[in-house]
């Protein structure tokens, strides 16, 4: 009996969000199919308060997780430990499933973007640097299923200025990623990441 109570502190230390109190049921955050995970590469990390980092997961929906995603937290803490300290990058928030994903006619959404942020921040999850796209919080039209939130960090090119046209500037949805990618010869993500909900009231 001492054993099996050694061993369930043991989980609880070790697995400190995947454990729920509310109403005594278990809060589980799930893995991503192995499609959605292919996505996820380079350690990106993406950190919301009380439940930590939701890289390449699901938000469940106990606990109210989801709604707090939607209404109540603010943008995420995102740390990159590979990240060159005197290098700058650009992160870059979407949803490419808008408004689903079996037809996603304003694909790419834009939710954040942030340039000039210094390799010695995101080190430590800060990200400062200069807003292109204020953080707009997730939130899924009901019945729409889950979406994708995607997280592409960049390198930035040395003495590059990046920049929103006016066009992109006055609209979120159906932006042209691969072309504002192309613009400003950005390449390919050094890291990248996504979590996926889904409309709390669904």
């Amino acid at each position: 009996m001492k054993l099996l109570g050694a061993v369930l502190v043991t989980l609880a230390l070790l697995l400190p969000r995947a454990w729920g109190t509310e109403e005594t049921r278990t809060c589980i955050f799930q893995t991503l199919d192995e499609t959605d995970r292919e996505f996820c590469r380079g350690n990106l990390e993406v950190i919301y308060p009380e439940v930590g980092d939701v890289s390449c997961s699901y938000i469940p929906k106990c606990h109210g997780y989801r709604q707090r995603l939607s209404h109540d937290w603010a943008e995420p803490r995102v740390r990159f430990p590979w990240a060159k300290k005197n290098k700058k990058y650009v992160l870059v928030m979407v949803d490419p499933d808008s408004p689903n994903r079996a037809d996603p006619k304003y694909q790419f959404w834009r939710h954040w973007m942030v340039s000039d942020i210094l390799g010695s921040d995101l080190r430590v999850g800060k990200i400062k640097g200069k807003v292109l796209t204020s953080y707009g919080r997730p939130k899924p039209p009901r019945y729409s299923g889950y979406h994708r939130y995607q997280f592409r960090l960049y390198l930035q090119p040395e003495h590059e200025t990046i920049a929103l046209s006016e066009e992109e500037r006055d609209s979120l949805g159906s932006w042209d990623l691969k072309d504002f990618v192309e613009d400003f010869n950005l390449g390919h993500p050094v890291a990248s990441t996504q979590f996926l909900t889904k409309n709390y009231k669904d």
